[in-house]
Order: C-alpha cells, then structure tokens, then sequence
C-alpha cells in the first residue's frame, strides 16, 4: 500500500506517470476506511462543540479521500482504457455509497447543529459560519431528516443516479469513438483545410488502411460541416453526429433508457425530501429563486433574440439559394453555408484566421493577460504528467511565491471524452502556519500539430482556451483558506461561469489580439484589416447563437420540472414544443440531441443549464466595468487590460471563491445588482439594425 502514488501525502504533486488502474480500488478504499473511521470519531457526542474537535479531522481525512478520487475520475475522462473504466466503475458505487452514508449521518449532522447553536458561533470568522451554514443545509438537502424506509431508498437512488450518469458518459465517448468513415476518393474531401485531410490521413494509416479516416470529435466533424463540398459526405457525418448513443446505433450503447432512469431517479429524490421537482430542488442551491424566475428569464432572452434570428436565418436561406444553389436549406448545409457567407460578408475565413493562433503563442498572450490583470505569472513546472500532451505550470506571484499548479491536456484523441472542461485536484487550504496551494486540470479538445508545425487554434478555440482559464482562475487565485468555502465547493451554480465568461472577452481585444497571434510561417501577428474583419463579424449570427443557448436551457428546466419521470418519447415531444416556442431552425424528427446532452445528464448541470446565460449576465457586466474604466489608445481603441480594475476583481470575485453569496461578491465589485443592458450591447442586441 505504501508504494500506490494514491496514497502519496497530499502536500506532494501525483506522479501521473506511475499511476495504473490496479492502484485505484485499494486506495479508495482503504481511504474510505479511514473517512468513516474519522467521521465516527467526529459524530461523538462528547466533543467539545469547536470548529477544531469536530471539522478539521474529517478534513484531514476527506482531502486525501477526494483527491485520489479526482485523479481516478480525471484520467478517466483524459487517457479512457478498458482497465481503467473497469477500476473507476468498481469504486464508482463505494464512493456514492460512502457518500450518502455521510450525508445520512445523523450524529454528525447533530455536531453541526451544536457548532450552529455553540455560544462562540458569532466569533468565528464570517467563513467558517458561512460552511456551518451551507453544511446544515446540504445536509438537509442530503436526506438526513428522513427515515426508515425513505431513509433506505434515498440511498438507492443516489447509488442509481451515479451509476446510470457513468454509463451515460460511457456512452457517449463510446459511440464517438467506434464511428468512423473511411473514405478512398479524395474528391469527397474537396474544400476540407490540409491539416484536417492530413489528420485523417494519419488516422487512416494508423490503421493500415488506404485513404483518409473521418470521425465525430469536434476537430475532423466540425470543419467537414464547415468546408466539405460534398454535401452528402455532410450529410452522412451529420446523421452520425445527431443520432449519437441513441436507438438509431447500437443497441448497447442507447442512452434512451437511461434518459428515463435519470429523470425519474431525479424526481423520485425531490417528492423524497419534499420538492415538488427536481428542479424545485436544485434551486436551493442557486441564485435563482425559483423556476418560474428562470423561465421567465430565459423568455425575455428569447423574446429579445429572436428577431434577430428570424433576421439571420432570412438571410443565410436568400445566400445559400443565390450562390449555393440550395433551394432548401438542410441541417447539414447550415454549418457550410453560414460560413461561406461569412466569408463573404467579412472578406475572410477561420482558416485564413487560424493561420495565426499557434498554440504556443496563444498560451504566451493568455499568460500576458493573466500577468497583465492579475500580476500573477506562469512557467513551467517539473512535474509527472499522464500523457505526453499534458503539461505542469507554476502560478506564482510577482515576487516568486508559488500560488497553484495548473495541468493543461488541450488535445483531442482516442479514450477522451470531448469538450472543455476545469476541475481540481486540490483545493487551497491553511494548515498551520502554511498553505496548501490548489492544483487544477484545463482540459481541452483541440486539433494536434501535424508535420513539426505548431497547433493551429481557431478563434472559438481560443475563446474557449480563455474561458477555461477563468474557472481554473477561480480555483488558483483563491485566499480562502477553507477547503469548505472553495470556488467549486460552494458557489452557487449560476454564478460559477462568471470568471470563465468574463475571460471571453478580452479575446475580442485589439491589443490581446496582438499577443495571442503570430502566423504560423511568418511569425507576424494578426493584421489590422484582418481583426477588423473578424470584430464585425463578431455577433454574427448572435440571435441564432443566443436562441440556441434559450432552447437548450428551456428544455432542461422543462424536463426537470416536473413531479414524475418521462418516458423518452415526452421528453422528444418537451424538446419540440420548446423549438415551437423559441426556435427558428428546427433539426429532422430522427435528431436525438437528449442522448448526447452529456450537460445535463452526466455532467451535473441537470436543472442548470440556464446558468450559463444567468452568469453571462453577471459576466458582461462585470466585462463593462473594464470597458468603462479603460483609457483610449492612440489608435483609438479602448484598452481594457486595466490593473487596478483586474485587482479589483480579483480581490471581489476570485479571491474571495464561495466565502460568501454570489450576488454579495458581484455588488462588492460592481457597486449595484447587475443589469442585462451589457449583454445585449456585447451581443449586439440593443435595438439598432432591425
């Protein structure tokens, strides 16, 4: 047991390298034999009623359980082989169950109680009230007020929740992986950029097969929507990207019925703790007050995006006619179409754009901007990584203190799952008179370099490059010195997207712009006249984009509030009747988006999905304040990257993580409750142009 990099002391990085799947099942359990060695101890009721009797040992304790549990799930999701799924599906049901044996515990949630009623409570530092408080509440939430057998079936519903969202995942990565198309004529790959044909080449002959290998992960099945020529080359692509784990593939991998098992798993845990739905539930945890505000929310979006929508669509139809020859434009042809017409409204393509976001050099502006904003630096970290892609960095201080360590994996392969996403390993934490520093994974799926050149990024890569660095910000920037009242361990939900949005916006920034570019041959940054284009373009299409965003957020409060579970044909038949309301372009009746909404029924945004518009409200408005602040250049832009405005955020936003509500953090920065008159001017929706 001794030599499981599992078990290292949680002062010391992981050595990824050593890490194998034989190592997960002793140490997870082994560490769970110690946790509930801990938190029997901590439940006795003959403890002083101190913060220092009761909450640091199970801290001690839960830290080591939970970051090797955060390291099994991360390389489950990074470097994904048939031992390593086997080893995290065997200690999947172990951790739930401990879990919700802890969120059961009676005697302890009594300590808590008696932490609340202490006479010292007042003179605890307003965050350690602040984790008594949300404790007592979570644990309210966790079932401990019920007994006997709903006690027992709260149980099995969270042990059936994890596993059925596991599976879903599976699924998923699953499905995307065993796709492929292989393709001999290489006409059908005319108008595709070289670096995808090479990729696809390399894919084949990795395979010993002639030709060029196609496949759904974002980097070959979005620039074949974009580029092909081949209509029905896009056509085939399409239909294998939309029916995705669904009954239109193998049977196996349906996530039909776990849609449904979800659902009324969900439902039966709100009617057991006295919700009216799933929905009702989660709100107790968000700053949204009820589902009713949501909805309303997200119709006043809705009402404010569409008729730029209905303006959008109008025109994308007239170009795909006139110059495509498309009489009728498909769901596969929208991608294709959309960017030709960008093209020639802007006088310019993403793959011209691309030419100039080499990785490297958009990691050397994102640094400079973090530097720049935040006066913290990032350089290299002699650390073990788990695959050649990933890479350790430092965050230090101005004066060399070191503040965290952010992994960064942003390639696309074979055994990972897809999309972007920050999680930590390690939460900041004062023991004594030393922190603990954080430790934090930025995950991304981007295209690999090919022939010795640099990684090319597109301009959405790079937006989302920068949106993950803002979570990964709110974790490393962190001076909370309680685990309990760290970013992703007490925010509420619709507020933990506003470091990550806010971040977006100085991609769209004239002098980052400068930084973040060099042209992959000649090194030059991007030029004026080229930004200039790409700035117009910036809101193009928004109002679909924006209706997009409405839709998906509409379906998931609508399926999830409900008192009962649905069968897979209401929740299709939910999805239609929100396209009716807020929609103007409406997928064939054969799309299964449900089965591959990895969001809401995998990654914990169940009833949640809505929080990405709620905190890009938050977002753009905290952005206007940079806006605002910025002084003019002598070309007459305004410079956004303003120091004491960054340190302001830093000190009220990030810093201060989930040591206190949301709305106080925003009001602290922003000096008022937020306004959405931001995002619509950043959206290009306040009023001009229709």
């Amino acid at each position: 047991m001794n030599q499981n990099p599992l078990l290292a002391s949680v002062a010391a990085l992981i050595d990824y390298a050593s890490v194998k799947p034989e190592h997960i099942e002793p140490a997870i359990s082994h560490l769970i034999t110690e946790n509930r060695q801990a938190i029997e101890h901590a439940a006795n009721p003959q403890l002083p009623a101190t913060w220092e009797a009761i909450v640091e040992p199970q801290e001690d304790t839960s830290e080591k359980l939970w970051r090797a549990w955060s390291i099994a799930g991360h390389l489950n999701a990074v470097v994904n082989t048939p031992e390593l799924r086997a080893a995290y599906n065997q200690c999947l049901p172990l951790i739930t169950e401990f879990s919700t044996w802890v969120g059961l515990h009676t005697g302890l949630y009594q300590q808590y109680k008696r932490l609340k009623a202490a006479s010292d409570f007042a003179r605890q530092t307003p965050v350690r009230q602040r984790i008594i408080d949300l404790a007592l509440r979570d644990f309210r939430l966790s079932g401990v007020e019920l007994a006997g057998a709903e006690r027992l079936r709260y149980a099995e519903i969270s042990d059936q929740q994890a596993q059925a969202s596991q599976k879903f995942s599976e699924n998923v990565l699953d499905s995307v992986d065993r796709w492929s198309l292989h393709v001999t004529d290489q006409a059908r790959l005319a108008g595709l950029p070289d670096d995808v044909v090479l990729a696809a080449r390399s894919a084949a002959e990795a395979e010993q097969l002639p030709g060029w290998k196609l496949g759904l992960k974002m980097p070959c099945y979005l620039p074949v929507m974009q580029y092909a020529q081949d209509r029905s080359l896009r056509q085939e692509l399409y239909r294998a990207y939309a029916t995705i784990a669904s009954e239109q593939g193998d049977p196996a991998l349906d996530n039909s019925p776990l849609i449904e098992q979800l659902l009324t798993l969900r439902a039966q845990e709100a009617a057991l703790l006295g919700y009216g739905s799933f929905a009702d539930l989660r709100l107790e945890t968000r700053m949204a007050d009820s589902a009713a505000q949501v909805l309303a929310f997200l119709r006043q979006l809705a009402e404010k995006a569409k008729p730029y929508a209905v303006r959008d669509l109008t025109a994308l139809r007239a170009f795909a006619s006139e110059n495509l020859g498309l009489e009728t434009l498909e769901p596969w042809d929208m991608a294709f179409a959309s960017e030709r017409l960008r093209q020639e409204r802007y006088a310019y393509s993403e793959e011209e754009i691309k030419q100039y976001f080499t990785e490297p050099q958009v990691l050397q502006g994102l640094f400079h901007v973090v530097e720049k904003l935040f006066n913290v630096r990032l350089r290299p970290a002699n650390a073990s990584t788990w695959h050649k892609d990933a890479q350790a960095l430092e965050v230090i201080t101005a004066e060399g203190a070191l503040l965290g360590t952010l992994y960064i994996d942003l390639y696309a392969r074979q055994g990972k799952q897809s999309g972007a996403w920050v999680d930590s390993e390690r939460n900041r934490r004062k023991i004594g008179n030393t922190i603990q520093t954080p430790v934090v994974y930025l995950t991304c799926n981007f295209s690999p370099a090919h022939n010795g050149k640099p990684a090319l990024l597109t301009h959405d890569d790079v937006i989302t490059l920068f949106h993950e660095s803002g979570h990964a910000l709110h974790a490393l920037l962190s001076q909370v010195d309680e685990p309990g009242a760290a970013a992703f361990t007490s925010i509420e939900w619709d507020a933990i997207e506003l470091p990550s949005q806010f971040m977006e916006n100085f991609c769209w920034e004239w002098s980052v712009v400068q930084a973040l570019s060099a042209h992959v041959d000649t090194g030059a940054s991007l030029p004026r006249a080229l930004y200039d284009k790409l700035l117009a373009a910036r809101n193009y299409q928004g109002g679909m984009q924006m209706l997009r965003q409405v839709e998906f957020s509409l379906f998931d409060m609508s399926i999830h509030h409900q008192a009962h579970g649905m069968s897979i044909q209401a929740v299709l038949d939910t999805l239609s009747q929100v396209r009716q309301e807020v929609a103007v372009v409406f997928p064939p009746s054969w799309h299964r988006f449900p089965h591959n909404f990895s969001h809401l029924f995998a990654g914990g945004y169940g009833a949640g999905y809505y929080s990405y518009k709620w905190a890009e409200v938050l977002s753009a408005d905290a952005y206007a304040a940079f806006e605002e602040s910025g002084a003019i250049s002598p070309d007459g832009t305004r410079e956004t990257l303003n120091a004491a405005t960054g340190q302001r955020f830093l000190q009220e936003i990030l810093a201060v993580g989930g040591s206190r509500p949301a709305a106080d953090s925003f009001r602290a920065f922003r000096g008022r409750e937020p306004s959405i008159d931001a995002l619509l001017r950043h959206s290009g929706m306040m009023g001009a142009g229709l």
